[in-house]
């Protein structure tokens, strides 16, 4: 039997006000859906501990860390993240940020584990943004390379936003490289720049949106060599988002998520998994398609 190989989220029910609560049940929803399917047994699931302080600041400003933690970051920069400041809400995003680098030493064993939240990728060195306090792939990104300084890391982000803070953070790292899909016209409206970057337009189709990703990963991979894999796999990217503007059906994008997992299978890269976002209307849409990405990870890796 595998160890347990997905980080689950221990704190999703902090308080909130009543219109920040309906995207936070999807952390909830997931992983008990999952269980009662039988996709997974409750074994495979692990609550991540809080990460160290050390981890955090490879990566974040210790005066931006230091203010977040004594809940003292202004009311202007809590509104550029979208979020009410809490205790609960920072204890939270620490223990992402371990359950995605749990994931990353995980996979090396299982081939992929996953992270129920993370892809916190508009969190810049100093600052949030988005929904996003601190930075789970920037961070863990660092910790392994400070432990292992001969990894290459390719980050495949296909959320349907530019990840402009991890493409900031490690821009210039030559051991990482930073690959985002996204809508050209979308949140964030400034991009920062990735090692590649492919802005798509508005409306674009679920057959031209694969071609293109079926075009561009593999090439990535033959030309940086990496050695693991973290893959973002956001779920905005579909039709029925409210925020997406992209035209992928569900069968569309769990199409996306097995190419990703397939193609990393077979270059025998350890991959790493966040969920990213997921906006549509009815709350239905969005676990059932993020479940998607749990199913073929199951299958592809046998686990």
């Amino acid at each position: 039997m595998p160890p347990p190989f997905i980080a689950f989220d221990p704190i999703y029910a902090h308080p909130l006000p009543e219109g920040h609560r309906f995207p936070m049940l999807k952390y909830e929803l997931i992983p008990a859906q999952l269980l009662h399917e039988g996709t997974i047994p409750e074994s495979a699931l692990f609550a991540p501990h809080p990460i160290p302080e050390n981890s955090i600041l490879r990566t974040h400003d210790a005066d931006y860390w230091q203010r977040m933690k004594a809940l003292q970051l202004s009311p202007r920069e809590m509104r550029a993240i979208g979020f009410p400041l809490s205790a609960p809400l920072v204890e939270r995003e620490i223990r992402i940020l371990q359950g995605t680098l749990d994931c990353a030493r995980i996979s090396e064993t299982t081939g992929v584990a996953l992270n129920v939240a993370g892809g916190t990728h508009h969190a810049f060195a100093d600052k949030g943004e988005g929904f996003c306090l601190l930075n789970d792939f920037a961070v863990a990104a660092n910790e392994l390379l400070f432990r292992n300084p001969k990894e290459r890391i390719l980050i495949c982000d296909l959320d349907v936003h530019q990840g402009n803070g991890t493409a900031a953070l490690l821009s210039g790292n030559k051991s990482v490289f930073t690959f985002s899909m996204h809508g050209a016209h979308n949140y964030p409206f400034h991009k920062e720049k990735s090692t590649l970057d492919i802005g798509l337009p508005d409306g674009i189709s679920g057959k031209e949106y694969l071609q293109i990703l079926r075009e561009n990963l593999p090439k990535i991979i033959d030309t940086f060599r990496p050695t693991r894999l973290f893959y973002l796999s956001g779920v905005d990217v579909l039709s029925t988002d409210k925020f997406g503007k992209m035209g992928l059906t569900r069968e569309e994008c769990a199409a996306r998520d097995r190419f990703v997992l397939e193609t990393a299978r077979c270059h025998s890269l350890p991959v790493a998994v966040a969920m990213g976002g997921g906006y549509s209307p009815e709350i239905k849409d969005i676990v059932e398609a993020h479940c998607n990405t749990f199913r073929i990870a199951v299958d592809v890796f046998g686990l």
